[in-house]
């Protein structure tokens, strides 16, 4: 009974019931496009992170990362052993990625400059790997003799796709060792240090560069980023082999620039959270103090205290509901519309160049808006009702 009043209420007095509604609406869409823009960085931040570089994560030797060792080739992996063939086969396991990092010069006939190479297996990574963002040919894929590398490492070499240059590096034994290659693409992943010194060759080039038939680590591509922690608890379980997450391997581009980001736009959050809060409670709250007058002839008619209030508490629920749902809706419509091709965004922190992102709205955060919209609504409703509401009943006519 009293919901059916409540509606007939909401419905006679269109006006304010228009006006919360439009408060709370606003309200949450802003803070569900705020959280989903929030969440669109920092997965991009993640995505670009396992899908250009690391993969969800790497296998070493057991310290192998921790320690300094003399001869580190020495704790290089054998493809061959049991243990990959057992990872290979590993249910969340989509992709292994053999590789070797070593240092070399690069010689175009001309000029010889220092880089870190790595080498890896072209034609399976390039499967996984696809946001390095290849500005001039290709991703290295089955090209034998290819060579992919950083604009800046390209343009101070006087490099561009087709040319050829000399990988020059020294074996294992101590001997000085070369492998012609020719460019097959130049990437710009917009992190100086990685723009001016990284480059990618096979791995069967970099195992003939440094003599050894091992690898060095192998990166993990798997079929969900949840299963990392099986994998890395089957792993870190053996006898001579551990596993680190991506976010470890690239602590400082990774990991400290969302820690960073995401203490910013908490703080922003909650100032976003507390503006949406007193904007619906002050509606709410100015809407029941202009109702005094109905509120007077409601008492004067012989309702009691508690019922007034049960019926502005039920109205109040009804409309922050209401609102929350449409502020819900409002912020989806928003996100296939204005802003379905996502934000231009300048450099974030360690990054040179910019970047589309795009609103990923979440839905685990709708009720956290539903809570948010009634909750205020409700408690901005009790705080005036419950002035109103003592008020003696010949003032509340009166008003």
């Amino acid at each position: 009974m009293i919901f059916k009043f409540s509606f007939r209420n909401i419905w006679r007095q269109r006006s304010r019931a228009f006006a919360v509604l439009a408060t709370v609406s606003l309200g949450i869409s802003a803070l569900m496009i705020y959280h989903g823009f929030n969440a669109g960085i920092m997965n991009q931040y993640r995505d670009n992170t396992i899908r250009a570089r690391f993969g969800h994560g790497q296998v070493n030797t057991k310290n192998y990362r921790d320690e300094i060792w003399d001869k580190p080739w020495e704790r290089w992996i054998d493809p061959a052993a049991p243990f990959v063939e057992e990872l290979k086969n590993r249910p969340e396991v989509e992709f292994i990625f053999p590789r070797i990092s070593f240092y070399a010069l690069l010689n175009n006939g001309e000029k010889t400059l220092s880089g870190a190479g790595e080498g890896v297996d072209g034609k399976s990574e390039s499967q996984f790997f696809t946001t390095l963002n290849v500005i001039e040919g290709k991703i290295l894929s089955g090209e034998e003799d290819g060579i992919i590398l950083g604009k800046g490492l390209a343009e101070a070499l006087k490099l561009k796709v087709g040319d050829r240059v000399t990988v020059l590096a020294n074996t294992h034994s101590g001997s000085l060792n070369a492998v012609d290659v020719y460019v097959t693409g130049i990437f710009f992943a917009g992190m100086k240090s990685f723009d001016d010194t990284f480059f990618r060759i096979q791995l069967s080039k970099a195992q003939e560069l440094l003599d050894t038939p091992k690898v060095e680590n192998i990166a993990l591509g798997l079929k969900q980023l949840e299963d990392w922690p099986k994998v890395e608890s089957w792993v870190d379980g053996s006898t001579d082999y551990e596993a680190t997450p991506f976010n470890v391997l690239d602590k400082v581009y990774y990991q400290n620039s969302v820690d960073f980001l995401q203490a910013q736009f908490g703080f922003i959050f909650i100032v976003i959270v507390v503006i949406v809060v007193l904007g619906i409670f002050n509606t709410v709250s100015t809407i029941i103090l202009e109702r005094k007058g109905e509120i007077g002839n409601m008492r004067a008619n012989g309702d009691s205290y508690r019922e007034v209030l049960t019926l502005l508490l039920t109205e109040s629920l009804i409309l922050g509901f209401i609102g929350a749902t449409l502020g819900v809706l409002l912020s989806y419509f928003c996100n296939f519309t204005i802003l379905a091709n996502g934000i231009q965004m300048p450099p974030g922190p360690g990054i040179t160049r910019q970047f589309t992102t795009f609103v990923e709205l979440q839905l685990a955060f709708i009720p956290v808006c539903y809570l948010i919209g009634i909750l205020s609504s409700l408690l901005g409703t009790a705080m005036a009702a419950r002035r109103v509401l003592k008020m003696p009943i010949t003032e509340l006519l009166r008003g």
